[in-house]
């Protein structure tokens, strides 16, 4: 499976997201990523559901939404409902995470989830089969920006092996830091889904980073 690229619209600027979208459109990347905090189990705030159903209307990609909130539970229905069509959870975050994954998939969603970058992979072997994507937080989760933290290397490594094994189709996707000099990297080890953000939006050509990051022959390890 070729690798998607999903750039994190929390880099953009916000006062011509309409811009950022449509730049998004006309690349080659396939997934749009969203990330929701809500100020608790992460220490900021971004999009709300308005937001979300305003990129929606204009977004021709998959919208990979992902949770950085307390009981999500309680919202997955309106995420469905306002354009989702990937939802991360947090392992952290939910008490009854089985529930949860199935609950997303019930909804018509593809079920990911997420780990912080303390949260062993292995804590997710008796829901791996039950999962389309595992999220692995590459910085900690709330900010954009961060430093790329190196010991997500073994994590995709570890997490491979797991899907591997079970014989488990899994987008594994890296989130933080992802960046031109890193990104070849990321994939030897067994990501196929890379979220970039300052990477691209911050770039001077957003559209050219995508396709850099899209273009990445694993063989040879080179842009």
């Amino acid at each position: 499976m070729k690798h998607i690229i999903a750039p994190s619209i929390l880099a953009a600027n916000f006062g011509q997201l309409d811009e950022a979208v449509e730049q998004i459109n006309k690349s080659e990347a396939e997934w749009l990523h969203i990330d929701i905090m809500d100020g608790r189990f992460v220490p900021n705030i971004s999009f709300g559901f308005p937001v979300l159903e305003a990129i929606q209307k204009k977004c021709t990609k998959v919208l990979d939404v992902h949770l950085m909130i307390v009981e999500p539970e309680k919202y997955l229905q309106r995420f469905a409902e306002s354009g989702a069509q990937v939802i991360t959870v947090h392992y952290e975050a939910c008490t009854h995470l089985h529930r949860t994954i199935a609950a997303i998939k019930q909804l018509g969603c593809k079920a990911g989830v997420a780990l912080n970058p303390h949260t062993p992979v292995q804590l997710l072997t008796n829901v791996l089969e039950e999962l389309d994507l595992v999220c692995l937080m590459s910085v900690n989760p709330g900010y954009g920006g961060q430093q790329f933290i190196e010991k997500t290397y073994q994590k995709i490594e570890a997490l491979h092996l797991m899907a591997t094994s079970i014989a488990k189709p899994l987008f594994i996707e890296i989130d933080g830091g992802v960046s031109q000099q890193n990104a070849a990297q990321l994939l030897k080890a067994g990501a196929n889904v890379l979220v970039a953000g300052s990477a691209v939006f911050k770039s001077n050509n957003p559209l050219k980073a995508i396709a850099n990051l899209k273009s990445i022959n694993l063989d040879t390890l080179t842009v």
